[in-house]
């Protein structure tokens, strides 16, 4: 794709600081990072989100995560570490190229996630089961909509 800066990163149009690759994947330290080290891992197949990602891609993907995590672990002496990744506008993705963020986490780095954490009750939490099992009966579809249920 063209206009996709991670493309153009994967193809050495634009430069970036690439930390580590495979046949799958590349991981590129991240320019506006949360910390110094904060590292993205990028599929070499253009995906939009983590739905499109096929699942022999997955797979590099997270060998890649794995590798750069333990090098960002072992290189910056950090007792933990966040992997996360936005999908969709309304989840805070900015490119719309799947990728993974690896952020180091350092005691007292005041990164928090505020969290409203809800309770089910009984019939609630049956529901949700109920219609979350009938979807994993249907085919996989990389169809996401940007509205809440």
């Amino acid at each position: 794709m063209t206009n996709c800066v991670f493309c153009n990163i994967i193809a050495r149009k634009i430069p970036a600081e690439i930390l580590y690759e495979n046949d799958d994947a590349i991981s590129i330290l991240d320019i506006n990072p949360i910390h110094y080290g904060h590292s993205l891992v990028i599929p070499k197949r253009h995906c939009k989100d983590f739905l499109e990602l096929t699942p022999e891609s997955f797979a590099g993907v997270m060998a890649v995560t794995q590798a750069v995590s333990s090098a960002i672990v072992r290189s910056l002496n950090l007792e933990g570490f966040n992997i996360f990744s936005n999908n969709g506008a309304i989840a805070g993705q900015s490119v719309f190229h799947f990728h993974i963020h690896i952020t180091p986490r350092y005691k007292d780095d005041n990164i928090k996630f505020v969290l409203e954490l809800k309770r089910y009750n009984e019939s609630e939490i049956i529901h949700y089961a109920n219609r979350i099992r009938r979807h994993l009966a249907e085919p996989v579809s990389p169809t996401m909509k940007e509205s809440n249920p």
